[in-house]
């Protein structure tokens, strides 16, 4: 009966910690306003207003070849955090171009986090809260836990090659 007892609760713990991916923000009528919290590229689709910008940024990008070979090196035991709002026009660009440069690199979705963020650009049970996130989107590259750069809402250049800039100083 005790080993019964104890699995029920720690399947209880684990449910209570665990964190709905691609969660929906709704209005007090139950319309969609957005995603937040930890989300999946697919999610992102569910998202009417994100899907038909995604649909025609991300085909339409074409990374420089050359930056591409630089950074593909570099980007080895690195992971990157991408925090975006589903409501951002910032993030309706510049998102599915990242995306097409990672899929170029063939950078696994595992070596990357997205978290998206509601209009005040927060998350639940402080997610982000450690990230000092102004504006979005945000992306944040980091080796063994230590941050070592980011490009924040637009690139100064390219985002291929301000990626390049991040990772070649390290």
């Amino acid at each position: 009966m005790k080993k019964l007892i104890s699995a029920v609760l720690l399947l209880f713990a684990m449910n209570a910690n665990s964190q709905e991916i691609n969660k929906k923000i709704q209005d007090d009528a139950g319309n969609v306003l957005g995603l937040i919290n930890t989300c999946t590229r697919e999610g992102l689709n569910t998202i009417p207003e994100m899907k038909s910008r995604y649909d025609v940024e991300y085909p339409n990008y074409q990374p420089d070849k050359a930056t591409l070979k630089a950074l593909k090196p570099l980007l080895k035991g690195k992971k990157i955090t991408i925090v975006m709002g589903t409501w951002c026009g910032d993030s309706h660009l510049q998102v599915p171009h990242f995306y097409k440069i990672l899929d170029a690199l063939e950078i696994s979705e595992k070596e990357t986090e997205l978290i998206c963020v509601d209009r005040s650009k927060k998350a639940e049970n402080g997610l982000i809260d450690q990230l000092n996130i102004l504006h979005v989107p945000t992306f944040i590259f980091t080796e063994n836990g230590e941050e070592i750069g980011r490009i924040i809402e637009s690139p100064r250049e390219t985002l291929e090659k301000d990626m390049l800039s991040i990772l070649a100083k390290k």
